[in-house]
């Protein structure tokens, strides 16, 4: 499974993008993408339009559930990774992504790398 980061979904929107490509080149390899409920959330507060979210909720279906284990991961994250000011959400959106056994699709891989030894996999265009 391939989680996508908001940052990685925003920018796949533009036609023609890396992003774009790499979604497509997935897509049509039969690659699963999901997102995770609170990837969700941020890309609904982002830059887009209703045909992009409808687009997007073709793409990713149903947005896994962001539970007990998760936040438990995800506040070990925090907790490890220096409790950053406003990088709960990226330890947040890490914890789906590896509870879920996948990757993470992300334009940001700069904000990721420090939680790849919770065994993160980091993907980008």
């Amino acid at each position: 499974m391939i989680h996508l980061d908001t940052s990685f979904l925003i920018r796949a929107l533009a036609p023609g993008s890396a992003e774009d490509r790499t979604l497509r080149e997935w897509l049509l390899n039969d690659e699963p993408v999901g997102i995770s409920s609170i990837g969700w959330a941020e890309f609904l507060c982002g830059p887009v339009e209703m045909r992009h979210v409808e687009l997007v909720r073709r793409i990713v279906h149903e947005p896994d559930p962001f539970g007990r284990r998760e936040a438990e991961l995800a506040a070990e994250l925090f907790n490890n990774s220096g409790r950053r000011r406003g990088s709960l959400s990226d330890c947040m959106v890490a914890a789906s992504a590896v509870r879920a056994g996948g990757s993470l699709a992300t334009a940001n891989a700069d904000d990721f790398r420090r939680l790849a030894r919770s065994g993160l996999r980091i993907l980008t265009a």
